[in-house]
């Protein structure tokens, strides 16, 4: 046989084995996918791939359009939109909007044009039809649903851009134009007028353990409020603070308007803590998107200078020379809201408290009736220098505010204090008398060769009386009787390094020159700062130890320490056990295999969430957390030995909420529910 003749008879047999192949598949087959597999295919689309959703696919396929979207998106993109306008459905006309707005977001993505992504947010809107009646709107069960959602969300933050402008604007878009009016007096937060908004939508927020965000409608985003100059330079919301805010961009008859060649629209901005989180107008409110925790994130990414811990540990004249307020405030005070008072320790500042603040401001029950202040301060100073001026600070707070006859919650100030920040709120707490002086100096105050200016600077700060707004205090992490950390030579070297207020100095100065045998007293000023203060061995830690809480006042402790071991051998890597022990406390928690800082381990926060709806007194049973609820979390209460607990008055906010509830509870009685 010739090879020609072979070659022949070869090839006719492969063309038979592929025809008999081809015959023998089957048209339609089923394969069992993973469940990640199943998941992605179930809820692929244009948010998170660069190919639409299958029924986005479908539709381009029955109006014969595939080809013609993989060659010319926009020419795809404007037939799509006439057969739509021309009531031409392939399976309806909410799917046909929503592949229009996956469609355009798919070709802004690809050629990073603002128009497409405003197109995108829009057919996305009309798809939503947030307003009208239920039988008009997609079932929330529908997976585009959200999708939906999304794509009206970074639509509008690619469209946007950064920042947002606040003002009236003209869009030309593939299919007409678009008129936005909006109006920046209308942009206010508690009266403040907000600039500079921010998209969070397309934020990746590292630093803490749980963000928050409140899923809804809209674009998240984060404006700052602007202050006069009288209210940055006294107790007041931080200049820097970056509100939770949600942006809407709403049209009226929005499938009707989207399908024109003109749209008008209205921007409208509700921030978080003002609203009633929902898109009004139609039978059904909508939820709106908020993204919190990464408002929050931003606003100490762009104004945290983390060396300032070191600084203000370092240099006791840090906020002397800055004249930056020591208390602030992350929300405008608000009335029958109890203020609670954060203090940090050493080397440390008021972001430390971030976990804590972010986690116990998601409780609902907390966000309508406290408020966070946050007290800085150079923590290398003299600890009662430290305290009278967190002292100082919350009562210019107050009077700043109207005093406690304009609002009676300002007289139920809880403060929370860690480490070095637990001794400054307990020199807020006691009747001191003469004891911490006598303790420290041999002669009587009054009988110094000193300027009455130098007496009465160490008659406020070493004769402290309780602040009679302060009614409960937690101690995290506080050393007690002294840290033995302190005590180190290492710790005595770096107190040497700090430099003190002017005041400070002077009046040391004053004191040792005033009678040649108080020359003798040890008291450099390395020994007079905190590192040295905070030491077993100091006079002053020795005294104060001595001293009570006042009984008018409810103290909590809460006592990390490393390990399980017995707790009379335990630490926390700072503080010992037997130090941050004292008995006159209502509660002491202990927990377990947490170093010093325990701020953010969520046993700490759970503890302080508990003391605060506690002291409330009107929480409903699910409001209600219990010791059992803390120790079920791996806590461990130890015995005390506190004061008989003295009943607050709630406040107006209080009593209204559970008059409100009482009401309820008997409209259910009478309805026989």
């Amino acid at each position: 046989m010739s090879k020609s003749l072979f070659s022949s008879v070869r090839c006719a047999s492969w063309s038979a084995s592929f025809l008999l192949l081809s015959a023998c598949a089957a048209p339609v087959a089923v394969r069992q996918l993973s469940l990640p597999q199943a998941y992605q295919q179930q809820s692929q689309s244009a948010l998170n791939s660069k190919t639409p959703s299958a029924t986005t696919l479908s539709i381009l396929r029955r109006l014969n359009l595939l080809d013609t979207w993989r060659k010319n998106p926009t020419n795809a993109l404007a037939q799509l939109r006439t057969m739509t306008q021309q009531h031409f459905y392939a399976q309806g006309l909410a799917d046909q909007l929503f592949a229009l707005s996956e469609l355009s977001y798919l070709h802004a993505r690809k050629t990073s044009n603002r128009a497409y992504f405003m197109a995108a947010a829009l057919y996305a809107y009309a798809y939503l039809n947030p307003t009208a009646t239920e039988a008009e709107k997609p079932s929330a069960f529908d997976p585009h649903f959200r999708q939906a959602c999304d794509l009206y969300m970074f639509g509008m933050t690619e469209a946007f851009g950064s920042p947002i402008l606040q003002t009236t604007q003209q869009w030309a878009l593939p299919f007409g134009t678009l008129s936005v009016n909006g109006t920046p007096q209308d942009f206010k937060w508690h009266d403040h007028p907000l600039t500079d908004l921010r998209p969070l939508a397309r934020l990746s927020v590292s630093g803490f353990e749980n963000v928050y965000s409140h899923m809804g409608l809209g674009e998240p985003v984060g404006g700052l409020p602007r202050l006069s100059q009288q209210e940055r330079d006294s107790f007041q919301i931080s200049d820097k603070l970056r509100v939770p805010l949600n942006l809407q961009l709403q049209f009226t008859m929005p499938r009707q308007q989207v399908l024109s060649s003109h749209v008008q629209a209205t921007l409208t901005l509700t921030a978080m803590d003002t609203a009633t989180h929902t898109v009004e107008g139609g039978p059904t409110p909508i939820p709106l998107q908020y993204n919190q925790t990464a408002a929050r994130a931003v606003s100490l990414n762009e104004t945290m200078d983390w060396s300032t811990e070191y600084k203000g540990f370092l240099d006791g004249r840090l906020f002397d020379q800055t004249q930056a307020p020591q208390l602030l405030t992350i929300d405008p005070h608000q009335y029958g809201h109890r203020p609670v008072v954060l203090v940090h320790g050493t080397a440390s500042s008021a972001a430390r408290w971030a976990n804590m603040v972010n986690d116990l401001m998601e409780d609902p029950t907390i966000r309508q009736n406290y408020e966070f202040w946050f007290f800085s301060y150079a923590t290398g100073n003299p600890i009662p220098y430290s305290a009278l001026q967190l002292r100082r600070a919350l009562q210019q707070a107050v009077k700043q505010l109207g005093g406690t006859q304009s609002d009676p919650a300002l007289n139920q100030m809880t403060l929370i204090g860690h480490s070095q920040g637990g001794l400054l709120i307990k020199l807020l707490t006691i009747n001191a008398g003469n004891t911490l002086w006598n303790g420290m100096v041999p002669r009587p105050l009054d009988s110094l060769k000193i300027s009455q200016k130098y007496k009465d600077f160490l008659h406020e700060v070493l004769f402290p009386t309780p602040l009679p707004e302060v009614k409960s205090v937690v101690f995290i992490s506080t050393p007690q009787h002294g840290s033995y950390l302190a005590g180190f030579s290492i710790a005595h070297m770096i107190g040497r390094m700090v430099t003190f207020p002017l005041t400070v100095t002077e009046a040391t100065k004053a004191v040792l020159s005033s009678d040649p045998a108080l020359r003798r007293l040890n008291m450099a000023p390395w020994r007079v700062g905190s590192v040295y203060g905070m030491s077993p061995r100091s006079a002053f830690m020795r005294t104060l130890a001595t001293i009570p809480v006042t009984s008018d006042v409810t103290a909590h402790s809460i006592i990390p320490v490393l390990g399980s071991g017995a707790l009379e051998n335990a630490d926390d890597g700072v503080v010992a056990y037997k130090s941050a022990h004292i008995p006159e406390v209502r509660s002491e928690l202990v927990v377990r295999h947490s170093g010093h800082s325990t701020q953010s381990n969520p046993i700490t926060i759970a503890e302080v969430r508990r003391i605060l709806l506690e002291q409330l007194q009107t929480q409903t049973p699910d409001e209600h957390i219990t010791r059992q609820d803390i120790t079920s979390m791996g806590g461990h209460y130890e015995p005390t030995q506190p004061a008989p607990l003295k009943a607050t008055p709630p406040t107006p906010q209080a009593q209204a909420q559970a008059q409100a509830q009482a009401q309820a509870q008997a409209q259910a009685q009478a309805q026989g529910l």
